[in-house]
């Protein structure tokens, strides 16, 4: 043995060949925290004090390579500041370029996933082996960072200046085919025949067929580019990176800057321009937002995996209705393996909701990810029925039929006859509450709420309604259903809109004060898309349909009557009652044109203003700011009760419901870190200034002002 520590240890074999293995314990999976870091300088020191060494492989015990730096660890290194984290970047260099720089031939056998730090250090061996299972890949700008431990120096002298920007500023997980394809790896074999492959790239190096010295100087030295071929290179990159990342997310865009900056310079002073680039993004606020938000992610999942740990597997779903909600579901189900009976009383509606799944699936092949005979057997694992016939082995139902309480209360007694006395049953509603739904069962405890987000195979949150009389083991086997279709699942609380509408509505509400007091609603939109929504709530109520709309916000104001309840007729009842439902009947706050692609194009509307001057009690003159708070403090506000009020049961899960859910602008983290950044006692006096003049919507809580007081946050700082 060569070194021995936690989580890194190094053998030799008698050929002389060591072996630097990854393993960090009783962890899942290999992170390079700062102990690993601090074992790997060690292990490397070690390595260069063994002679007679004839190569080193680098490895892993763990079913990923290594998934990335210990992002755990970020929120706290970022607080130590910029020059810190220059220095500690640069210290990380140091052990990779020695790494680098052994005196004999290197090899990363690539098992699993090899992600951010973990991809960077197999960039440091000569050469790379990869299993045809595996991927790899810079995710860094998803965190708003850029790599900052070589993946910026090495990687375009590997692959390309057009790829790694590519593969960089996408922050994408590539296929072995595709990496061996552009040259980030040299060989791509099966799992069990990695470390023969990894060995085998050793001795050709060794016997010289494999040139070592070449392949350094390579990547220590300048890019090979001149003057024109890294404008061609960069600016035109620049330009479409900018364009799809958008203006609230630089780092894309300073990844491509940091690949030029050092394209014309030697390792070490380029990766000096990577680790400053590195240290400056992560002070940002949006760094710290996306980091937390994929701590957030991850504690949401591990909290739903926990759930579906508890929960025997669902083999056989079944979902009743089959219109396009009906057949997303059959969809999502069925593409994911788990087989789903489709039941409706019309044979039409049975027809539309395979149409629905066909289109779904046949867009999966037009994108290369599935073939023409994978559909088919996916398609195969929808049954359409009009009968209860084969329902006496399903072991979870998810009800999808018209949001009516009526409607759905017969329609879940009458298949609680027809099934087992083990299957789960699940509303797919959005307002009505459970509980109340429960009364017509026979076995509530049975019984719990499954709320899918329109369109189903896009939108990722699943709402799991846990009821009054709702057991654990029906949630269980719920959170695991979702987790099989793919989706993330976050258990919430019965009460009015649950928690991602009854949040939502209350922004509406702010919406129809703003067009009431005579703000121009494409300016609003205009206003909160700049903000980082990716649609103004016009626009959104649109897409929503002002029909849902109505009947949502009348299930609120009964359920919040003192907060939203209003008098007077609102805008978005003013569109309803005028049969302006939205992209629905093409005509809403906006009207609707197909483009080239037959999808709703929104134009404006000059009836939707006239018929507006009904709700308009006067001409306010406000600020972008003005209208942001007066959108953003009520939604913001209501998240807050439903923490308190238990119906999320912590700030993690209620953001990244939002997020999931509705779209809220993820680098800033979510209603309740947007309320950490600007400070508990500044909101409140924010809302405080509103409520006087627009109500209870605009009041903070007690807690909230308690908060205030004591200077607390929703969120550690660490977190």
């Amino acid at each position: 043995m060569i070194y021995q520590g936690s989580a890194i240890t190094v053998s030799r074999d008698e050929d002389g060949i060591a072996t630097l293995t990854f393993d960090a314990g009783e962890a899942s999976v290999n992170t390079l925290s700062s102990a690993t870091i601090q074992e790997l300088g060690d292990a490397v020191a070690a390595l260069r004090n063994t002679s007679g060494l004839q190569g080193l492989i680098l490895a892993s015990a763990k079913e990923a390579f290594i998934v990335g730096a210990d992002i755990t660890e970020f929120h706290g290194l970022f607080d130590k500041g910029e020059d810190y984290l220059v220095d500690m970047n640069l210290r990380v260099h140091d052990i990779f370029n020695a790494v680098e720089d052994l005196p004999f031939p290197t090899v990363a056998a690539i098992n699993g996933l090899a992600l951010g730090g973990g991809c960077e250090i197999t960039l440091a061996a000569d050469f790379r082996v990869m299993a045809d299972t595996a991927k790899i890949g810079l995710p860094e700008t998803q965190l708003g960072i850029v790599p900052g431990w070589g993946g910026c120096v090495r990687l375009p002298r590997l692959i390309g200046a057009d790829n790694a920007v590519e593969w960089i500023a996408g922050g994408t997980q590539n296929r072995a085919d595709a990496a061996l394809a552009v040259g980030a790896v040299d060989s791509v074999v099966p799992a069990d025949a990695l470390a023969s492959a990894a060995r085998t790239l050793l001795e050709r190096a060794n016997a010289g067929e494999l040139d070592t010295v070449a392949r350094r100087a390579e990547k220590t030295g300048p890019l090979k580019l001149n003057a024109s071929e890294q404008m061609l290179a960069f600016e035109t990159a620049k330009g479409y990176v900018a364009g799809k990342a958008g203006p609230h997310y630089p780092a894309p865009v300073e990844a491509i800057t940091v690949i030029r900056k050092g394209a014309g310079e030697t390792r070490e002073r380029a990766q000096r321009i990577e680790a400053e680039a590195f240290a400056r993004l992560a002070l940002t606020d949006v760094a710290f937002n996306l980091v937390g938000l994929f701590m957030s992610d991850q504690a949401v999942k591990k909290k739903a995996g926990a759930y579906a740990r508890q929960a025997d597997r669902i083999a056989q779903a079944a979902v009743l209705g089959a219109g396009i909600m009906g057949g997303g579901i059959a969809y999502q189900s069925a593409s994911k393996g788990t087989p789903i009976l489709m039941k409706d009383i019309q044979a039409d509606a049975v027809e539309l909701g395979l149409k629905e799944a066909r289109k779904l699936f046949g867009k999966q092949i037009e994108r290369n990810k599935l073939t023409v005979e994978q559909m088919a057997e996916r398609l195969s694992n929808i049954r359409p029925t009009l009968s209860y016939g084969d329902f006496d082995g399903v072991d979870l139902v998810v009800e999808a039929v018209v949001e009516n309480p009526k409607v759905k209360g017969g329609v879940l007694a009458e298949v609680e006859a027809e099934v087992s006395e083990d299957t789960i049953v699940a509303s797919n509603t959005s307002t009505i509450s459970i509980s109340r739904l429960a009364e017509h069962l026979k076995r509530p405890e049975q019984f719990c709420g499954m709320h899918f987000f329109n369109p189903v195979h896009r939108m990722p949150l699943v709402e799991v309604i846990r009821g009054e009389k709702t057991a654990d083991a029906a949630v269980a086997a719920t959170v695991a259903y979702a987790q099989a279709m793919g989706k993330t699942p976050i258990v919430v609380k019965d009460c009015p809109g649950f928690l991602v509408n009854r949040v939502l509505f209350p922004y509406f509400g702010g919406f129809s004060l703003l067009v009431e007091q005579g703000v121009d609603f494409q300016r609003i939109d205009k206003v909160m898309e700049t903000f980082g929504w990716p649609m103004g709530p016009a626009y959104l109520l649109d897409v929503v349909g002002m029909d849902t709309a109505v009947h949502a916000q009348a299930v609120m104001a009964e359920g919040f009557p003192e907060r939203m309840a209003r008098e007077g007729k609102t805008a978005i009842e003013l569109m309803f009652d005028n049969d302006r439902l939205g992209q629905k009947n093409a005509k809403g706050f906006y009207a609707y044109e197909e483009d080239k692609k037959g999808k709703p194009k929104k134009v404006s509307d000059d009836t939707a203003y006239t018929l507006l001057e009904e709700v308009i009690r006067g001409q306010a003159e406000l600020s972008d700011d003005d209208i942001i708070a007066r959108m953003m403090v009520p939604l913001c506000l209501e998240t807050v009760r439903c923490l308190e009020d238990g119906i999320v049961a912590t700030p993690a899960e209620a953001d990244m419901a939002l997020i999931y859910g509705i779209g809220f602008p993820p680098f800033r983290g979510g209603a309740l870190r947007y309320v950490d950044a600007k400070g508990a006692a500044e909101f409140v006096k924010l809302a405080d200034s509103l409520a006087d003049e627009l109500g209870p919507l605009y009041a903070p809580t007690e807690k909230l002002r308690q908060m205030a007081r004591d200077n607390a946050r929703f969120y550690d700082a660490a977190e």
